[in-house]
């Protein structure tokens, strides 16, 4: 891979704003997060900035944009612009990769990014030359015809509208834009999905993107670099699906030893780890295991989950649905549109698939359950928003 002549240290991470939003100044690191500082230097600048050998600056500055952009955290954006156009990105691909991210991250995000490239490109006195109506690049009817058939088979029955703008908008417009390269869309459209927790839609994007010339040594360092500005729980739920798209692309040799069925019992032993649920997908205190996943090709997993008081998780939803085995105190459960249910101890909540859901403590007392699902395409839960306070009833009893 080529080794791009651009120079990565601290000073980009710090470099004058543009705005008045800029917080992060050397003074502050210095005197409040000093060893935020050093990761900064060290980890993010001198090793994987300075990576080429992986993934060039030009793909490391399309993926970390893209997931500023589509995570809504425009005011983080000029430094890493600027990176982008030191290192090849052009004004044009600029302007398509907002674009693309509209239609992947919603168009508020896509438009509240525009003044920060606008600021960029106007502080550095480039003018953004953009084709309106360029040539399109040809339509592959054959490669698109998978496509068009799982749209038809999903999307149409429940939102014609949805799969007509899908197949005559996004597929035959946008990704025949000639401004952004399609590998390179593909980067974008797969970094989108990585940032916002959407790893569902990863394997027909990633497959996408090595059909469009990502190599398997660059998608792999897809989430290295994301888990730096999407954070390490986002990345960790994309390997499970990139880990499905290698293996049955060859890429990686299937874990032979994961799938193989046990021929005698086995016992796990009590005082498993546990460890703090995430804040991006929980409010307040939760305490997640010990837990298990059932070996050989058995696809069912749990955990022993504990909320203090107050707590909860967001919404969610679950595409072979969940059981939940209420251990002790009092459970809250909502499904979207209906009335909060209460549960205690001993009781059994099943939750059917793909039912937006939340549940968590009352405000008074803790509560712990047994949770168990399965996994479909190596995708066990969907996580959303959080639950909004008011939404929640401040005290409950079973």
């Amino acid at each position: 891979m080529t080794r791009l002549p651009h120079a990565i240290t601290l000073a980009t991470f710090y470099a004058l704003p543009l705005n008045a939003q800029e917080a992060a100044t050397p003074d502050a690191v210095s005197h409040i997060a000093p060893q935020l500082g050093r990761y900064t230097q060290d980890v993010l600048a001198d090793r994987l900035w300075a990576d080429q050998d992986r993934l060039t600056t030009r793909d490391r500055s399309l993926l970390t944009v893209s997931a500023l952009v589509a995570t809504g955290r425009a005011d983080q954006l000029d430094r890493y612009i600027a990176t982008a156009l030191d290192s090849g990105v052009t004004p044009e691909e600029l302007s398509e990769l907002v674009t693309h991210l509209a239609f992947y991250a919603g168009w508020p995000v896509a438009l509240q990014a525009l003044d920060q490239i606008a600021a960029v490109l106007t502080n550095r006195g480039i003018a953004a030359d953009v084709s309106l109506d360029p040539e399109l690049l040809p339509y592959d009817s054959e490669a698109e015809a998978a496509r068009l058939a799982t749209v038809d088979q999903t999307a149409r029955p429940v939102s014609p509208g949805l799969a007509d703008a899908t197949d005559q908008v996004l597929f035959a417009d946008l990704w025949r834009r000639p401004g952004l390269a399609p590998r390179d869309r593909s980067l974008v459209t797969v970094a989108a999905l990585i940032a916002n927790g959407q790893a569902e839609q990863l394997p027909f994007h990633l497959n996408r993107a090595m059909d469009n010339g990502l190599t398997f040594e660059e998608a792999a360092e897809i989430p290295h670099q994301l888990a730096y500005y999407a954070g390490w729980p986002r990345s960790f739920s994309a390997l499970t699906p990139m880990r499905q798209v290698f293996e049955a692309r060859g890429d990686i040799a299937t874990d032979e030893a994961a799938v193989e069925t046990p021929d005698s019992i086995s016992i796990v032993r009590a005082g498993g780890e546990t460890f703090e649920a995430a804040a991006e997908t929980f409010t307040g205190s939760v305490t997640v295991g010990p837990s298990f996943e059932a070996p050989g090709d058995a696809r069912v997993s749990g955990a022993l989950v504990t909320f203090q008081p107050g707590a909860r998780t967001a919404w969610h939803s679950h595409p072979l649905g969940q059981t939940l085995y209420i251990t002790q105190g009092c459970a809250l459960i909502q499904s979207e549109g209906q009335d909060v249910l209460t549960a205690g101890p001993g009781d059994i909540v099943q939750i059917p698939p793909e039912v937006r859901h939340w549940h968590g403590a009352t405000s008074d007392q803790g509560m712990a359950h047994l949770a168990f699902l399965e996994s479909l395409d190596g995708v066990g839960t969907t996580w959303m928003e959080h639950v909004a306070h008011d939404q929640v009833p401040q005290s409950s009893g079973c």
